[in-house]
């Protein structure tokens, strides 16, 4: 029988990310409807690590699975760090991803591109039923756009713009953006956590490889 583990997200974007990353995982990955959960967790954690690990450990309990909850944030040198812990709620209850991206330019409106440096970063935690977690974390650098390009990706990803790359994260190939991003590097740092979790939970019936 094969092993599940549990994506604590209804986030499509992140599901369709954290799947395409943990595609060789020897696990069938399950998001929260299909094990018949719809919890609220409340991320006032003060670190990403913080609301990852809380995440992570409310659906483990709930379903018995090895779990893997994330938190990420946009960090904005010009805003002193902002939005930071609170970069899904920046505009407000019930904004969208564009909302969110209009506030942000309204707010870096006149600085120059050489002063708009940014970076994002993401913490993962994989939890164990019996409440043990191990936490992988990972950061990419960039900058703000000065107006939204491309129609891949979520979240701020039109107005993240990759030097190295001459384009912004939403005009990545998704093979590109699933070895850059802030949330590949943390999901593929916690591989070697999610096998060791997944083989410390198998029951004696399931074969894990």
């Amino acid at each position: 029988m094969t092993p599940r583990l549990l994506i604590a997200t209804t986030n499509p974007g992140k599901v369709r990310e954290i799947f395409a990353l943990l595609g060789d995982i020897s696990a069938r990955l399950v998001t929260p409807p299909e094990v018949g959960l719809a919890l609220e967790v409340d991320e006032t954690g003060a670190t990403y690590a913080e609301n990852a690990k809380r995440k992570a450990l409310v659906y483990a309990a709930a379903s018995g699975l090895v779990t893997l909850g994330d938190d990420s944030g946009l960090e904005v040198d010009a805003l002193g760090g902002a939005p930071g812990l609170h970069t899904a709620r920046f505009a407000g209850p019930g904004a969208s991803d564009a909302d969110r991206i209009r506030l942000l330019l309204q707010k870096l409106e006149g600085i120059p591109g050489s002063e708009r440096t940014a970076r994002f970063r993401c913490a993962v935690a994989i939890a164990e039923p019996g409440g043990e977690t191990a936490i992988a974390e990972g950061m990419c650098e960039g900058r703000i756009a000065i107006a939204p390009s491309g129609i891949n990706g979520f979240g701020y990803d039109p107005v993240f713009f990759f030097p190295e790359h001459g384009c912004t994260m939403a005009e990545l190939h998704d093979r590109v953006k699933n070895s850059v991003s802030h949330r590949a590097r943390a999901v593929l740092a916690a591989q070697p956590m999610i096998v060791a979790a997944l083989r410390r939970s198998a029951r004696p019936e399931e074969e894990y490889e």
